[in-house]
């Protein structure tokens, strides 16, 4: 028995397929049925149950993955925590939304490779729902997004607030005044996906004042909104500081609204598994580079909180 053989083993039962263990860990589900295969021999039980269609843990082999999980864990901080961190290795697969990969992203990677140069990543952008799924199936290691989605066990560390406004383009004929839902509810409305935190702030905004915005067309960037909406096709929920420049020309203007739009916390979510200690060291360094208004959060040494389902917000 051997480590790399509990690591397979824990990945197949934690992921609930050989298939999704060898993706896991960059290998062939050939390879992973083999070290399970071998892990059996040596222990002399069997770990899964192979007389249906589908392999399925046994009692055994779910009391071993439970062991493993915590010698993996132990394995983990031993090399994490006892190693220089330029000698420190690993690979973590990092999801990343668009606020945060358009400002500050490259300063993390950066200090991440100064400091933990062994540390490889894969970086993926999208939206916060969808980044938390693939969290949840173990295909992402660290979530950097807006919020937090109920019904995902994590854990998590805010990264700071994010000031939101409502935004056209110079030529964009609006009334006069403070706007507020119902003046706003015929104008067409540009948002992410109807499943981002984008389009759900959105939606909230017009029913506080028991509005509904009748014209509503989706896209996948605040890039693109932000594009529509300095062309005039529609109004749009942008970043402040983001889109500072475009303001500043001239490009877009900010909607003068009531009631006011509250700021969207980001946050790094963990996922919860052996590689834990990496990723918390990962989520300090994220929170100390983030430029987000960090003004009422622990700072960088406080401890990530575990949370399991709180209010949804992209």
């Amino acid at each position: 028995m051997n480590l790399r053989q509990l690591e397979t083993f824990y990945w197949a039962v934690e992921l609930g397929s050989f298939i999704a263990a060898a993706g896991r860990l960059n290998s062939t589900q050939s390879t992973v049925s083999m070290r399970i295969q071998e892990l059996e021999r040596d222990l002399g039980v069997e770990l899964f149950d192979r007389s249906l269609r589908t392999a399925r843990v046994t009692p055994k082999g779910r009391e071993l993955a439970q062991m493993a999980e915590r010698m993996l864990a132990l394995s983990t901080e031993i090399r994490e925590r006892v190693s220089a961190p330029a000698d420190i290795p690993g690979h973590v697969r990092l999801g990343v939304a668009e606020a945060i990969s358009v400002t500050w992203l490259p300063n993390l990677i950066r200090a991440l490779r100064d400091r933990y140069p062994r540390v490889t990543f894969d970086l993926d952008e999208a939206l916060t729902f969808d980044l938390f799924e693939r969290l949840s199936l173990g295909q992402l290691d660290m979530v950097l997004a807006a919020e937090r989605l109920p019904g995902h066990d994590c854990i998590t560390r805010s990264l700071g607030k994010v000031a939101l406004a409502w935004m056209a383009g110079p030529e964009m004929i609006l009334p006069d005044g403070i706007l507020g839902p119902r003046d706003l509810q015929d104008m067409p409305i540009i948002a992410l996906s109807p499943t981002s935190i984008h389009h759900a702030k959105i939606e909230d905004w017009f029913r506080s004042n028991g509005a509904y915005c009748r014209r509503i067309f989706t896209c996948k960037s605040f890039g693109v909104a932000a594009c529509l909406a300095s062309a005039g096709l529609g109004i749009t929920l942008l970043p402040i500081a983001q889109y500072e420049p475009e303001i500043s020309a001239g490009k877009l203007r900010i909607i003068p609204t009531a009631p006011p739009m509250h700021p969207v916390e980001f946050t790094a979510s963990l996922s919860i598994s052996p590689s834990l200690p990496l990723t918390e060291l990962i989520a300090d360094l994220a929170q100390e580079v983030s430029t987000f208004d960090k003004n009422d959060i622990a700072g960088p040494q406080g401890k990530p909180r575990r949370m399991q389902s709180v209010e949804s917000g992209s």
